[in-house]
């Protein structure tokens, strides 16, 4: 069992935590498939094919610690070692002015977009400090808006800036467990939750304007190249995004 290699992608019903997870399966993983929806769950795994024996759905919400807690428990049950960590599921919120976000949404953005990412964060590093061989790979989904907000995205963009100071502190306080942290950066990768883009998207200016994408299966190969490397190497940031796309000054 040595060479056993396992997996934890949050957010795999969908879009690019599922393709993320085809990737590493057909790295060899076993991938643990978490999400709220075990339909969505179901779905992954039966569109794996031939990896399907390597994908293994768990109906998890990553904002209830509890749920967090029993998805690690199992994973450590099942296999004893965690290897890579995922750390994918979000929301984002509606396109309202800031004063009429209202704070039940907002709780509800942070507590998945951040918090969930906290603790699945936590019940990784348990795992890899303890496990032998020692250590791991967790890799946090940041966005273009870690960098740059889109107009009326205040609680996607506020987490998704926080997602920034959570890789650092994790990179920080876990590298002497061998465990190494990055935040990838994605922009405008082709899923359903992009699909507006092609019908035109709000601009800083006012203005409204189709957007390019990119090929989903692109980030998908950049996570598994990430994971490809030894322990001793990590790629602290990387930003991913479709050429065309607005991003610096969003113009």
């Amino acid at each position: 069992m040595s060479d056993l290699k396992v997996a934890l992608v949050t957010g795999a019903g969908s879009g690019i935590g599922r393709a993320v997870s085809f990737a590493l399966a057909n790295a060899g993983y076993h991938v643990v498939l978490a999400g709220r929806r075990a339909d969505k769950l179901e779905e992954t795994k039966t569109l794996g094919g031939a990896l399907e024996d390597h994908l293994h759905p768990m109906v998890t919400d990553v904002s209830d610690e509890a749920s967090v807690n029993a998805l690690f428990a199992e994973i450590s049950r099942r296999w004893g070692r965690l290897d890579v960590l995922f750390n994918n599921a979000g929301r984002g919120g509606p396109p309202v002015p800031i004063e009429d976000l209202p704070v039940d949404v907002w709780k509800d953005i942070v507590n998945i977009n951040l918090t969930g990412m906290f603790l699945c964060a936590q019940g990784a590093i348990r795992i890899m400090k303890n496990q032998t061989p020692q250590g791991g790979r967790i890799i946090n989904n940041g966005s273009i808006s870690a960098h740059a907000p889109r107009p009326f995205s205040i609680g996607y963009t506020a987490t998704k800036h926080a997602v920034t100071g959570l890789t650092k502190s994790i990179a920080l306080d876990t590298r002497r467990y061998g465990i190494a942290c990055t935040q990838i950066d994605i922009g405008n990768a082709a899923t359903e939750m992009t699909d507006r883009m092609t019908k035109g998207v709000l601009q800083p200016d006012g203005s409204t304007r189709v957007e390019p994408r990119m090929d989903v299966n692109h980030v998908a190969q950049a996570v598994a190249q990430i994971v490809s490397f030894p322990l001793e190497t990590n790629v602290q940031f990387m930003t991913i995004m479709a050429t065309n796309m607005p991003f610096l000054g969003r113009g």
